[in-house]
């Protein structure tokens, strides 16, 4: 029996359709400036401008992996360490979910994923399992770490901050009890769930992938005989490089100021702004990307390649990633419409009024589905507290609830949207580079995802009746 063809809408398709459907919108509500086709046309170069750092970041990284690839590290790595797993692959799952957690909780890990796909893709078809594992180990696991966000300073930092300086007192204690409780519950549920399908696909019992996905998956990720491992001493030194660096990526946007204080982060990492001008800690994007060039020549060298082979290397494998940096341009495109044409602040402000003089057991649910809305308007999760918190935090201490049971409403909601939203050019460039489409991805995860959000939303109304 052969399978059908799947028709589906590409991820730039759908984005398209986003921005013009917001677009529309703004006729229809008052007091918000009305988009014109020059608007909708201009969207994704906007967004393009707007994630420019983003953007170049991703193009980097493509051509420092095609240079790594090149050198033949990672192939053998990835044979060396499955051989070595002898069937107990499955470990990674939670492994990995746990690690990118913690990323996520503790300083918002999410645009730095995209670094991760294309690795953990590898690893995981290498492992026996598909490309939906891959992307649901990182997307899962740091998107489940901010909602469960516990000192993520771009998350619950910046909503406390926002209510702390309207002199709208914020308990600390139970934005941390509270975010570890959803860190738990969720990715208990989840490391179970991405588990279980790992073993069916494992166990040859059917993937959810089409017979296209599997194809640009194996064309892209197959690593072939698992026996024949030839893995070098240069090899070795250069897949520590290859570690090396991404350890120092996550050191480097961790906010050390705000975390052990900028007297303590100066006197520990003062020395490293000789680099680029920026101590670690303060490094984003900018310094990300040029830290991956420097990166790049270093590998190339010390893996014996030559200098022609790195550039056409580099530049085969910034080729192969610009998609990605169209998808991320194009989302950023929905959210710049909204920002222009002022639609993000009429229906926050809308909500905030519809939610007034609720009684807790109403206004935390109703709460959460708002900051849903919100979160999917508006991806970025700290551009989504500074603009909210200050309508929403002063609400909650007015009605006397909790207002740092708000905080984790906002964080929790916006960690479930952050899973799915097609204007996040992390969910869409994440699945572009694991091969995976959209519409896959929602026919996997959606049943997860609306168990979470359920988890989530009982544990904050809990919360939000008896804190």
């Amino acid at each position: 029996m052969t399978e059908k063809k799947k028709r589906s809408i590409s991820a730039y398709s759908i984005l398209l359709l986003i921005i013009i459907a917001l677009a529309a919108v703004t006729w229809f509500v008052p007091g918000v400036e009305k988009a014109t086709l020059a608007t909708i046309v201009m969207a994704p170069y906007n967004g393009f401008v707007n994630a420019i750092d983003v953007c170049v970041f991703v193009l980097v990284l493509g051509g420092f992996l095609g240079v790594v690839t090149k050198t033949g590290a990672l192939d053998a790595g990835i044979k060396t360490l499955v051989k070595k797993l002898n069937g107990n692959e499955l470990i990674l799952i939670p492994i990995l979910m746990c690690v990118f957690a913690l990323g996520g909780t503790t300083y918002g890990m999410c645009e730095e994923t995209v670094a991760f796909y294309a690795l953990i893709s590898a690893t995981m078809v290498a492992a026996g399992f598909d490309t939906i594992v891959a992307a649901a180990t990182i997307l899962l696991g740091a998107g489940i770490g901010c909602l469960g966000s516990t000192v993520n300073p771009f998350a619950t930092g910046i909503a406390s901050s926002a209510l702390v300086d309207l002199g709208v007192p914020v308990d600390q204690s139970v934005i941390m009890i509270l975010g570890f409780t959803l860190l738990v519950a969720n990715l208990a549920i989840a490391i179970w769930y991405v588990m279980r399908y790992a073993k069916k696909v494992k166990n040859e019992k059917g993937s959810i992938l089409s017979t296209s996905e599997k194809a640009a998956m194996m064309e892209h990720y197959s690593q072939g005989d698992h026996e024949k491992v030839t893995f070098t001493g240069k090899q070795k030194f250069v897949l520590v490089i290859f570690a090396f660096v991404f350890i120092v990526m996550i050191i480097s946007v961790m906010p050390w100021a705000d975390l052990i204080g900028e007297s303590a982060a100066n006197a520990i990492f003062g020395w490293s702004a000789f680099l680029n001008g920026v101590a670690l800690g303060g490094w984003w994007f900018g310094e990300l990307a040029m830290w991956f060039f420097l990166a790049t020549i270093i590998v190339g060298i010390l893996g014996g390649l030559h200098e022609k082979v790195i550039v056409e290397s580099f530049v085969s494998g910034a080729a192969d990633i610009v998609s990605v940096v169209l998808i991320i341009a194009v989302a950023r495109g929905a959210s710049v419409l909204m920002t222009q044409t002022g639609l993000d602040i009429y229906l926050l402000t809308a909500a905030a009024n519809a939610l007034n003089g609720l009684s807790a057991t109403i206004f935390a649910p109703l709460a959460y589905l708002v900051y849903i809305g919100l979160s999917f308007l508006i991806p970025s999760t700290s551009g989504c507290a500074t603009v909210t918190m200050p309508i929403m935090g002063p609400l909650t201490a007015s009605l006397g609830y909790n207002p740092a049971v708000m905080v984790m409403i906002f964080a929790a909601a916006s960690g479930v949207v952050n899973l799915f939203t097609p204007t996040s050019g992390v969910v869409m460039g994440g699945l572009s580079i694991a091969k995976v489409e959209y519409s896959t991805w929602l026919k996997w995860a959606g049943k997860l995802i609306l168990i979470l959000a359920v988890v989530s939303c009982v544990i904050l109304t809990v919360a939000m009746t008896i804190l």
